[in-house]
């Protein structure tokens, strides 16, 4: 898809072409909202919300940056205002199933540890302030780099590594804490 030609078609008022943005997009976009704000927050809404936004936010978009970084820093801000606003917090009872591995040395027991070793894991990450959880989750889930996660976020590249370093500190000790 040529971005630039696709958002030049839509601002000439061929709203049309937007559907392409939202089919290139809509699935890397939910699963960043699901991956910052977790189980509690609508999805499908947060999608719809970004979605939205991006519309009306695309006569301001001037090519600096790739279309992708703007849509992951407003799925950030919608997420992170959703977050904020409904004070939403994940709990060890929130975070998915694990899907089944099925290996010949399956082990009840070992699924059963692997999972409760998961859910605190997510319940810990929920804790985590919003600017480091959305660090952590870019760089860790999403394979950002630090130069990416800092356009993302609109910061510098050294406050995306003190995110991450507080981040990974503070997982640690709520994990520690749990034990």
């Amino acid at each position: 898809m040529n971005e630039e030609a696709v958002i030049s078609d839509i601002l000439a008022g061929n709203v049309n072409r937007y559907e392409e943005i939202v089919r290139e997009y809509q699935e890397i976009v939910a699963n960043l909202c699901y991956k910052i704000g977790g189980p509690k927050i609508d999805i499908e809404e947060m999608t719809q919300q970004v979605f939205v936004e991006l519309y009306y936010a695309l006569p301001r978009f001037k090519f600096q940056s790739k279309l992708s970084t703007f849509i992951y820093r407003l799925t950030v801000n919608v997420v992170c205002k959703e977050i904020k606003h409904n004070s939403r917090w994940l709990t060890s009872q929130d975070a998915p199933d694990l899907p089944e591995v099925a290996t010949d040395d399956y082990n009840v027991e070992q699924s059963i540890v692997r999972d409760e070793r998961y859910r605190k894991l997510y319940a810990a990450i929920g804790h985590l302030h919003t600017e480091q959880r959305t660090a952590l989750v870019l760089y860790t889930f999403n394979d950002f780099s630090y130069n990416d996660i800092a356009d993302v976020m609109q910061c510098t590249v050294a406050k995306v590594e003190s995110l991450i370093f507080r981040a990974r500190k503070n997982l640690k000790k709520l994990l520690t804490d749990e034990l």
